[in-house]
């Protein structure tokens, strides 16, 4: 079995492509390290390497959690398997 994105907790909510060419409407497996469980679902966007996508789905206003720490804030709806970055999650920092 091939690994598309990895995360690193089951309390995370977003996992981080690991591989090259992810289109909308692929299966992809992820790889949930602490637990080393297998998670599998449709991704709805385009995903370069090393970008973030939901694994679950997020409301406007949630933290992002990556590596069990609050990373971000969501700034509108995000279903599970959409792309994450500056269009719908802003840091928190300013």
């Amino acid at each position: 079995m091939s690994i598309d994105f990895v995360v690193h907790d089951a309390d995370d909510s977003v996992g981080v492509a690991v591989v090259e060419g992810i289109e909308a409407g692929q299966d992809l497996t992820g790889w949930v390290m602490h637990q080393d469980k297998t998670i599998t679902f449709k991704v709805l966007n385009p995903i370069p390497i090393g970008h973030k996508l939901a694994i679950r789905d997020l409301e406007e206003g949630d933290a992002v959690i990556k590596y069990g720490v609050d990373i971000g804030r969501v700034v509108k709806p995000i279903n599970k398997g959409e792309h994450l970055h500056v269009h719908n999650v802003k840091t928190k920092r300013w």
